[in-house]
């Protein structure tokens, strides 16, 4: 998995949201907004963790989550975050 250029997490008045950076990216359609977890697995992916298998372990270690729990959140948010175009899987 990987992030397509040109989006951003932000902190939007205690918030925090997605934002699309550029014209090929705005679309006001939808607006994504990010949990504590959200946010913390989204950094993981820009430090360089491409796998969700790899996003999990640091997640585990992170929080109270068991492994397969946390794979499956990871999954879960990985792919919303594709149908969006934000990531490539």
């Amino acid at each position: 998995m990987k992030i397509n250029e040109g989006f951003e997490v932000r902190s939007v008045c205690g918030e925090y949201m997605m934002v699309a950076m550029g014209e090929k990216n705005i679309d006001f359609s939808h607006v994504i907004a990010f949990n504590e977890t959200s946010v913390f697995i989204w950094n993981q992916m820009l430090a360089g963790k491409d796998t969700v298998e790899d996003v999990a372990t640091a997640l585990t270690e992170e929080y109270e989550v068991d492994y397969e729990t946390a794979c499956k959140d990871v999954d879960t948010l990985v792919k919303q975050l594709a149908e969006y175009g934000v990531v490539e899987l």
